[in-house]
């Protein structure tokens, strides 16, 4: 399945019917007087976050979204019949952004009820609404209400507890794989992950925190470099970042060096995302050359105040503690979140 973060729609709800003009004859009943019905109104646009959905391929080449239209009214005062919703399915996480002005309309975040997004046009009244005592047989009736009409962009930002950073060939994949169900890609050449990866991981009995694999930052992506700004954004929303660091010789450069120039770009992107938490995590272990020089990494990263962990994601070594440390941080930010009183 392709990973389609960030499309472009058009949607219109429907427009109202229109109201009937018309006049009873029946038998006896020669001038029955006017009994035009109203026009049904016209379909809802409504958004439905369905947690089933990870992408918005769906979109991707269904550029025109409308809702049905209203049916006009008929005679004996018979009402048309309303146009039938629309419901625009898309994952948790999506932004709704108004394309002509930039303005951010919804953030979808939310599993509930439909979203009413634009609502469809009112039908217009048939001529049997405007029969007064001076004008018994009136010949006119309204228009529907056209629908309102937007021209939509659709962002999708991954909800995730835990975030993997780090250079190409880090071992983000790896790390997840190992701790989850997913199956990312994974090969000895730079930028094997081409689209972010998600994967649940349990911990401490019964829970579970998402942990999202983001494609490998290089200097120069806040700018576009690489992958560019297409999947930093999906780091935003996320509570706690894993930074894995490679001291293996697949790794060109200095170890800290490296890091700090991840870092910088995560600033340069966002100045909120090098406020999250971060634990680093050195990563390849079971390599003898990475294993010599983890004891002086381990220091050099304590000495500026991170928690580190040595792991191999091949051997499993350190990966339990690894996920009951994580997992532990986890819920005391949320905890953090809870007790949080919100401003007055």
């Amino acid at each position: 399945m392709k990973f389609i973060d960030q499309v472009r729609i058009e949607v219109k709800a429907g427009d109202g019917g229109r109201g009937c003009v018309s006049f009873l004859r029946e038998k006896f009943i020669p001038k029955g007087g006017p009994d035009g019905g109203d026009g049904g109104d016209g379909g809802s646009v409504y958004f439905v976050v369905d947690e089933a959905l990870s992408t918005l391929l769906d979109y991707r080449y269904l550029h025109h979204c409308k809702a049905k239209n209203g049916a006009p009214g008929l005679g004996k005062t018979m009402h048309g019949k309303n146009g039938a919703k629309l419901e625009l399915r898309v994952p948790r996480g999506t932004l709704v952004y108004d394309e002509e002005t930039n303005e951010l309309l919804t953030d979808l975040t939310e599993v509930g009820e439909p979203l009413l997004f634009l609502p469809g046009g009112k039908g217009g009244r048939g001529n049997a609404r405007f029969a007064t005592s001076t004008n018994r047989a009136p010949r006119h009736a309204q228009p529907g209400i056209p629908g309102e009409a937007k021209s939509l962009r659709l962002e999708l930002k991954l909800l995730a507890d835990i975030g993997l950073v780090g250079l190409p060939n880090a071992g983000k994949s790896t790390l997840i794989s190992s701790l989850s169900a997913a199956k990312p890609k994974i090969a000895d050449y730079p930028f094997t992950t081409l689209v972010p990866n998600l994967g649940v991981v349990p911990y401490g009995g019964f829970k579970t925190m998402v942990m999202a694999d983001i494609p490998g930052l290089i200097a120069g992506a806040s700018e576009g470099q690489g992958l560019g700004t297409r999947f930093l954004r999906h780091v935003e929303r996320t509570d706690l970042f894993l930074h894995l660091v490679d001291a293996s010789c697949m790794q060109e450069g200095d170890p800290m060096e490296n890091f700090q120039m991840i870092n910088a770009e995560l600033d340069r992107y966002d100045k909120s995302l090098t406020g999250k938490p971060q634990l680093v995590v050195l990563t390849k272990i079971d390599v003898p050359e990475v294993r010599e020089q983890s004891l002086e990494l381990t220091k050099q990263f304590e000495a500026l105040g991170y928690i580190v962990f040595a792991v191999s994601a091949v051997t499993g070594e350190g990966l339990k503690e690894l996920v009951t440390v994580v997992g532990n941080e986890l819920d005391r930010l949320r905890e953090a979140e809870i007790t949080t009183p919100l401003p007055s």
